[in-house]
């Protein structure tokens, strides 16, 4: 009786342990799902959302999720997700085309140009937008999300977490650009692939390629080979500073060929990135001359310069074969870069050897030509008319609209400003002179990208531009009337490199200061907050830490 009362008593305590088990193992199962909450302190995107809605709780990756898209648009952001979370986490994420995986990518009509929302929940992470750049764009901002947990509830993980958020953003301008200068120092392949990568983290959408200047001539031109033959190489440098005497000692050169061009071309489409090349003229010129003397006015040999800075001779844009030349490169220009903008230089154009030559004197009188200044107008309104009938539009730095901004050097003080107008498609941008001179170009109708050299050339050291004052840079010159504000389509931000031969001179006058040029591009002036940006900065610096990038340590 005793033993079977035991027994009786025994099976439900068996039963209770075993449901209590369960209970436990439910339990432990609910809390895997809703993993933890983060802190508001803890969400850090660059450059800053302009909404941003944090929940409870975070999503986990786990191996073999699938991520369903519907469209090619979405197929560029998806296969770049599933590259970032590889990479960083380990786990493989599969694409189908169906609408069932833990991570969406959903087309949205009313989601304007280049914005996306971002919704993600314990289960599920959705990524919408009407095209191919908001798509990546929120891919972008779910990286930067993505947390790494190595314990949990007390023991050992290996989780990696993206916090339940709600994001609406939209960028405030629609050109946000970097300009590498690679006509003084030749870098290469695999470092502009990492700064694309930089820029495409920080949602920057154009990269100005500066391949062509008095320094060297970088980029392949199948029907004049002497161009990077003998214009992609010198003998020496000069270092330290302008008006130093002293050089390197060493030969520098390299150019890229046409088959690096489109490959770096197609790396940065894939990153929404448009590389938007710059072909120098009718100043600037000294490497093409060095390569074929006709195209000079003064009609010398020369070689490519050691010194950097202005030299005397341009383009003879009086002659039919010049202007022949250029437009045969920038027809191989064309075949390389997409873009529908091609940048022409136009900058601190010396007159005198144009003052000097006979010929082209003779020229000027026979077409009433009144000033060089006038002369370098027709000529460009010239070319800007061969590159619109070609379906692309000229861009060229503000000097092309014929006003004198160089009082401060010598060879230009007494140059007169042109009479001639420059045509109404051209995008001017604005580098140097009075504010006004943009603000009137604007009223003109003129579409302006404002990278006031004060505040946006990253060659000038951080006494002369501190992080806070490119954060604080408004491409909007200040009294310019908001109907015209559609005009100033952006900014973009310069690394010359004059006096950064390597790639971690570039890197320490870019980073971290790139970041802060992001925000400039990106984000409203209300939504700006600087203390906010330097706390993000440090979880950006993180990243740049383990890519080996010399940033310069400004924050400590």
């Amino acid at each position: 009786m005793f033993e079977h009362n035991k027994s009786r008593i025994k099976i439900p305590i068996m039963r209770y342990n075993a449901f209590f088990v369960l209970f436990l193992v439910l339990l432990f199962s609910s809390c895997a799902e809703k993993n933890r909450t983060f802190l508001p302190v803890e969400i850090n995107i660059l450059p800053k959302p302009s909404k941003l809605t944090l929940g409870e709780f975070s999503f986990a990756f786990k191996e073999g999720d699938k991520v369903s898209i519907e469209s090619d648009d979405q197929q560029i952001a998806a296969n770049h997700l599933i590259d970032l979370i590889g990479n960083t986490t380990g786990k493989i994420l599969e694409l189908e085309e169906k609408n069932s995986g833990r991570i969406i990518f959903r087309f949205v009509e009313s989601i304007p140009s280049e914005a996306y929302q971002l919704d993600v929940n314990p289960n599920q992470i959705i990524i919408s937008a009407s095209e191919a750049a908001g798509y990546f764009y929120g891919v972008q901002s779910l990286y930067q999300l993505l947390t790494h947990e190595s314990v949990s509830h007390g023991v050992e993980s290996n989780k990696w977490l993206v916090p339940c958020v709600t994001i609406e953003d939209s960028p405030r301008f629609k050109w946000r650009a970097y300009m590498l200068d690679e006509s003084r120092y030749f870098h290469g392949e695999t470092f502009v692939k990492q700064i694309l990568d930089q820029m495409a983290l920080l949602k920057m959408n154009i990269f100005h390629w500066h391949l062509v200047d008095d320094a060297g001539w970088r980029v392949e031109i199948k029907k004049y080979p002497l161009l990077t033959k003998v214009g992609a190489f010198r003998t020496d440098s000069e270092i330290e500073w302008w008006g130093s005497g002293k050089t390197s000692g060493e030969a520098h050169g390299g150019f890229y060929t046409q088959e690096q061009i489109k490959d770096i071309v197609a790396y940065a489409a894939e990153r929404n990135i448009t590389v938007v090349p710059e072909f120098e003229m009718p100043g600037h010129s000294s490497a093409a001359i060095a390569a074929y003397t006709w195209l000079g006015t003064a009609g010398k040999d020369i070689d490519v310069p050691v010194k950097f800075g202005r030299h005397y001779d341009n383009y003879d844009v009086t002659k039919p074969e010049v202007e022949q030349f250029i437009k045969d490169v920038l027809l191989e220009l064309f075949e390389l870069f997409p873009s529908k903008v091609i940048h022409i230089g136009g900058d601190e154009v010396g007159y005198k050897v144009w003052e000097e030559s006979k010929h082209v004197q003779e020229y000027m009188k026979e077409n009433g030509i009144n000033t060089p200044a006038d002369l370098q107008i027709a000529f460009t309104n010239k070319i800007s008319k061969f590159i619109e009938e070609n379906g692309r539009r000229m861009m060229g730095w503000n000097e092309i609209l014929g006003k004198n901004i160089h009082h401060g050097f010598e060879e230009k003080k007494d140059d007169k400003e042109a009479e001639t107008e420059l045509a109404k498609n051209v995008v001017v941008h604005f580098w140097k002179g009075d504010l006004e001179l943009a603000t009137d170009a604007a009223k003109k109708g003129y579409d302006i990208v404002n990278s006031l050299h004060s505040n946006t050339y990253l060659d000038y050291n951080y006494k002369s531009i501190s992080l806070q004052k490119a954060y604080s840079f408004n491409p909007i010159p200040e009294g310019l009337e908001e109907q015209y504000h559609e005009n100033i389509l952006g900014f973009g931000c310069q690394m010359w490199s004059e006096w950064t031969p390597t790639y971690k001179d570039v890197e320490r006058q870019t980073f971290p200061r790139i970041a802060a040029y992001a925000e400039v591009g990106w984000t409203t002036i209300e939504n700006k907050d600087f203390d906010s940006f330097k706390v993000a900065l440090k979880k950006m610096q993180s990243r740049w830490d383990n890519l080996g990038i010399n940033y310069a340590k400004v924050l400590e």
